[in-house]
């Protein structure tokens, strides 16, 4: 059969894909993510975007294993940067390192590029990478154990709701008596030392530090360092202002924090990449809405964060990303389902990048129609849609200058103008040692603070209490050697004394002297002796 060329059949077959786009034609400037799929087909004329200063009303990048989340992130960041605005993105596999690099034109690239009507040009980003505490390649990023809070600790710890009560108490009470927690060894030290007798006493009166629960916290801190994750921790403690920056040409800077080194340990690279944001939260003052956004900040494998996580912490979450918007930020959760992401988060991520889906088995087939009923009514069949689009295919809502919802649109996304994949070892490492920041944060500083202090302390008290136990021990001893003296017998005179001491000896004595006595008086007043 040939195609109809009645105007009314065609108008009425692209009324619907017209419609859709027109919720995209935006005045202001915006990003361009693809263009429009219709009926299996792609329309390169039906261009999809999203609004610049919207980015920092957060939104959500998800989808199955190997659909293209990572080449959206890349896609994204590359325009964010392009505009002025800073970046930051997690490097959970190594692979977005390439961001810095020109991509490498082929023939699926010129394909793509047709597809979506994109003026494909090879560029690489001004970056710098990071990594958590020196581990891998990458400037270290480090925490102090105070900065990093008993919130996030308690989630890293896996403690339960009134182990991370008492461990907010541990922290209140290093605050107050000048205890810097810097390492995990000053938060043992104080912990070790509210259970001893004589700190005991000093958590008495606000409900003390049961022996059990700092048990607990101390076995949780020995398995945390045997992670590694004693190098987080420490100084020079990183400043986050430091992700604001832009290139001398005007670009914004794309972060890169590198965790390969550490992706087996998924719950502490998530944590610590809220408390990035958490420190980011508490140092930008209000601006309100921007013309553009001061960073956006793209959580990879959000799904990590949120496992475990105790109301605290969700709480903790909930309101940074509910507040963050206001201080110019925009926040990108990366993860699999929406339905990894709590409701209260969900309900705060108004734009959506939904790539392919699986319905293999029925949880799979739950988590679809749960993320059906997360969209907007839409002209497609969502349900069947998500789980035929291709690698690089995505559905799409953002919301629009005006704040209202745009609908929803099937999406063939453009490619990235950077290199897809890592850059060699030796430019990454070239790179990194390279940069300014290098010289301020690679090597750790180690000074005084709680450790320190308490181990003087106990020192100090071992050396005054090992002189008092021996001055008591001396007077001991000379108590016992006066006591003995007074005790032992007399010994026997000498032959010497008993002659002396006799009553012939003082009789000859008394003679001998009354006789010198008189012939000295007589020598002196010059009487003669008497003749006989």
């Amino acid at each position: 059969m040939s195609e109809s060329t009645d105007p009314a059949v065609v108008a009425d077959q692209t009324g619907p894909a017209d419609k859709i786009t027109a919720g995209y034609a935006f005045t202001g400037p915006a990003l361009d993510l693809g263009a429009l799929l219709w009926d299996g087909t792609c329309l390169p004329g039906h261009q999809i975007r999203i609004p610049l200063p919207m980015l920092n009303r957060h939104g959500l990048v998800a989808g199955a294993t190997g659909t293209g989340k990572t080449k959206t992130l890349q896609l994204i960041a590359e325009q964010l940067s392009a505009n002025g605005v800073p970046v930051f993105l997690a490097d959970i596999k190594g692979d977005v390192s390439g961001i810095c690099a020109p991509g490498a034109p082929n023939e699926k690239v010129g394909e793509r590029a047709k597809d979506v009507a994109q003026e494909w040009e090879a560029t690489g980003y001004p970056s710098e990478f990071y990594s958590l505490g020196g581990i891998g390649p990458g400037i270290p990023v480090r925490s102090t154990v105070t900065s990093f809070g008993p919130v996030l600790m308690s989630k890293v710890l896996q403690l339960n709701q009134t182990q991370e009560q008492s461990l907010g108490l541990i922290f209140h009470y290093a605050d107050i008596k000048g205890l810097e927690l810097i390492d995990l060894k000053d938060l043992r030290a104080v912990v070790a030392f509210l259970v001893s007798d004589k700190g005991k006493p000093e958590l008495k009166g606000i409900g003390g530090l049961s022996t059990v629960t700092a048990g607990v916290i101390l076995r949780s801190l020995t398995a945390f360092e045997q992670q590694g994750a004693a190098e987080f921790f420490g100084e020079p403690e990183f400043d986050t202002s430091e992700f604001l920056r832009t290139a001398g040409d005007g670009r914004g800077m794309v972060s890169v924090l590198e965790l390969p080194a550490v992706q087996d340990k998924p719950q502490l690279f998530s944590t610590f990449l809220m408390w990035l944001l958490a420190d980011l939260f508490n140092d930008l003052p209000e601006v309100g809405d921007l013309e553009q956004p001061k960073l956006v900040f793209f959580f990879d494998e959000a799904h990590l964060l949120f496992n475990g996580a105790s109301k605290a912490f969700l709480d903790s979450i909930t309101q940074t990303v509910r507040l963050i918007r206001s201080k110019g930020v925009g926040v990108f959760f990366v993860t699999q389902t929406p339905k990894d992401v709590p409701g209260d988060v969900l309900a705060q991520l108004g734009n959506r990048v939904q790539h392919a889906l699986r319905a293999f088995t029925p949880d799979d087939a739950k988590a679809l129609k749960a993320t059906v009923k997360t969209f907007p009514n839409s002209p497609y069949d969502l349900e069947e849609l998500l789980t035929q689009l291709g690698t690089g295919e995505a559905v799409v809502t953002v919301l629009s200058e005006n704040g209202a919802p745009t609908p929803v649109a099937a999406t063939r996304l453009r490619a990235p103008q950077s290199l897809m994949g890592p850059i060699e070892p030796t430019a990454l490492d070239q790179a990194v040692k390279s940069s300014l920041l290098w010289s301020r944060y690679a090597e750790p500083v180690d000074r005084e603070s709680a450790y320190e202090k308490i181990s003087a302390e106990q020192a100090a008290a071992e050396a005054e209490a090992e002189a008092a136990a021996a001055a008591s021990e001396a007077a001991k001893q000379a108590k016992e050697a006066e006591k003995a003296a007074r005790s032992a017998p007399k010994p026997d005179p000498s032959l010497a004394e008993q002659v002396v001491g006799s009553g012939l000896f003082r009789s000859l004595a008394r003679s001998i002297g009354t006789q010198v006595g008189r012939e000295i008086s007589r020598s002196i007043f010059g009487t003669a002796r008497k003749r006989r």
